[in-house]
């Protein structure tokens, strides 16, 4: 078996941060410059400001305390307000600004995301929780944000800052900044081995929190389900035992993310306390004046802000990093299914579909389909029927490219399927699945999503010939009416009727009916068969039904079991077969052509 069909996987990224750090920039740096330049330049004047105001602080005890200048005062205090105004205003512009620029990101990736996601093969949706993938998203999607806005305002503003404030202490002591720098290597390491710890811990956290929402997100959406077989309190224990894991992951990142505030609260009192008492044993014994020593003090104070953030800020970069990474690795996953280099468009003419030596298995089970020739001739109607794990519905996953044979080649007018281009090979087919699905909005935005560009009234008629006209003008709005999640305002057999209005209104040449009455019942199921005749007339139909009352008009009836075709013929050919599974399958059913229930399929 080759690896056509493969699952794509998220490889786990062995990238450091720095290399995703790098990537990031890479992607977003260039597009947002003229905006980062003017948050920096923004943020730049936040720390000249601040570094001023602390350098001011001199001669202010010296001109109004210790040699009084009413003049120079006034001066002063002008100066000390006109700081204050233009560092209001940058911090307003720095921080719409990186707002505006962290949205137009998230909404980027989002964009990459979907457009991804849309590429991914139905078996990765197969293989993944679709609740558990969307949590995951939601959580992870801000992390490429928070990268680049913390380090553009931890550069531009705290470094800046610490660095312009440090000139002052050096300027006003130099002895005592030499002092507190040779005491701060060890809260640097501490803080780097708090951060280590602090990485892996995060990507659990994620992993965890994802399972808790991806959980609840399933509740919901199976709440019916969920009722009517009382499976509240199973559920319930079991998320509670995921919220619990979630629980004690999050208190051990508070933990160490927190550990680095008794660090750096314990090394900033020292030093401060160190600092006054030595400017008071100067002032008081020295005869040293105060100014430069209050100087000295406000600018270590200042400092203290910007210092603190830096130092918590590797945790935080830690957790908006392993977000950054687990985003990569959705969109470096790869894909499959992509068209071949060369790849044509489908040319229909007659529409004819061959299957030669076809087989098939999903990742980790048995062959489904061994080595499946059949022909479905173009304008005729070709049914599958057979017990339950037949092959049949595998078999119209395949026609669309759902999935790709392991062996063997699926050929529509003698094109190889796997030759051409997916989005021209699905431009010919209208599906219609077992499960009906419907989107939100409106009835007729549901029928028209088959041909966008289809009119008002091509959607009714195709509305009419799936027999649904008549309900949908029973609704509050007619066509207009909304849906709600899946259609949660509309019975089964009102939803199955219109998702085959929009393979209807598709027009196209193939039409692939997996069981799609299955969800009507015998009178809707009557019309609406009718209604399907006359649409399958001068179309290629595979189809699949769960009625073989449904399909004893087809042109060929294919009968299937383990995977292989064990006859084909029309219904009046097979049925005569003595012994034959489709004879025997056909006296399974009662004479109002009631389904063949699970046990009885399986032991035709």
């Amino acid at each position: 078996m080759d690896d056509r069909h493969d699952q794509e996987r998220p490889a786990v990224s062995t990238a450091s941060n720095r290399e995703v750090m790098r990537r990031i920039f890479i992607e977003n740096g260039r597009e947002h410059l003229k905006g980062y330049i003017f948050a920096i330049s923004c943020l730049v004047v936040m720390a000249l400001t601040t570094a001023f105001v602390a350098w001011i602080m001199e001669s202010v005890i010296s001109t109004a305390f210790v040699h009084p200048d009413p003049n120079k005062v006034w001066l002063i205090c002008g100066s000390i307000f006109v700081a204050f105004l233009m560092r209001g205003l940058a911090t307003y512009g720095q921080s719409v600004t990186l707002s505006k620029i962290g949205n137009n990101i998230v909404a980027s990736y989002q964009r990459r995301i979907y457009e991804k996601l849309m590429k991914l093969s139905v078996g990765f949706y197969n293989a993944s929780r679709s609740s558990h993938l969307a949590a995951q998203i939601n959580q992870n999607v801000t992390g490429i944000r928070d990268v680049l806005n913390m380090t553009v305002t931890s550069l531009a503003r705290d470094v800046l800052t610490l660095v312009a404030l440090l000139g002052v202490m050096v300027t006003k002591d130099p002895m005592l900044t030499v002092i507190i720098f040779v005491t701060a290597p060890p809260l640097i390491y501490a803080i780097r081995y708090v951060g280590d710890r602090l990485r892996t811990a995060t990507r659990e956290s994620i992993e965890l929190n994802s399972h808790v929402l991806g959980a609840m997100q399933e509740t919901v959406q199976g709440i019916a389900i969920v009722k009517a077989f009382t499976m509240e309190q199973e559920l319930g224990n079991r998320l509670n035992r995921v919220i619990g894991e979630a629980e004690s992951r999050a208190n051990r990142i508070a933990r160490l993310s927190e550990r680095t505030a008794p660090l750096t609260e314990g090394f900033a009192g020292l030093v401060i306390s160190g600092v006054l008492a030595y400017a008071a044993y100067q002032s008081i014994y020295g005869h040293v004046p105060p100014g430069a020593f209050f100087s000295f003090v406000t600018a270590l104070l200042m400092a203290y802000d910007p210092a603190r953030r830096l130092a918590r800020l590797q945790s935080q970069l830690e957790r908006a990093v392993v977000n950054a990474r687990m985003i990569y690795e959705l969109l470096d996953m790869p894909t499959q299914q992509q068209d071949r280099p060369g790849a044509q468009d489908l040319k229909i003419s007659e529409a004819r579909i061959e299957l030669r030596g076809v087989s098939f298995a999903y990742p980790g089970s048995d062959a489904v389909l061994k080595s499946v020739d059949l022909v479905a001739e173009g304008g005729k109607t070709t049914a599958l029927v057979g017990p339950s794990g037949a092959g049949k519905s595998t078999i119209i996953a395949l026609i669309p490219r759902f999935y790709d044979p392991s062996e063997g080649q699926i050929l529509i007018d003698g094109q190889d399927i796997a030759t051409v281009t997916k989005a021209s090979l699905r431009r010919h087919i209208a599906y219609v699945s077992q499960q009906p699905y419907l989107f939100e909005g409106t009835i007729r935005d549901n029928i028209r999503y088959g041909r966008p560009e289809a009119s008002d009234a091509e959607v009714e008629e195709a509305a009419r010939l799936a027999h649904a006209h008549d309900f949908i003008l029973a609704q509050p709005q007619g066509y207009d009416t909304p849906v709600g999640e899946n259609g949660v305002t509309l019975s089964g057999g009102q939803r199955q009727r219109l998702s085959i209005a929009r393979a209807l209104v598709r027009n196209a040449p193939i039409l692939l009916l997996d069981e799609a009455t299955s969800a009507l019942d015998t009178a809707s199921e009557a019309a609406v068969q009718k209604a399907l005749e006359e649409a399958m007339k001068h179309r290629t139909v595979v189809v699949i039904a769960h009625r073989l009352s449904t399909v004893i008009n087809a042109d060929k009836i294919v009968a299937m079991q383990d995977g292989r075709v064990i006859e084909e013929g029309t219904h009046e050919s097979l049925s005569k077969r003595a012994n034959g599974l489709y004879a025997r399958l056909h006296s399974l059913q009662g004479p109002d052509g009631a389904a063949m229930t699970e046990t009885e399929t399986q032991g035709a």
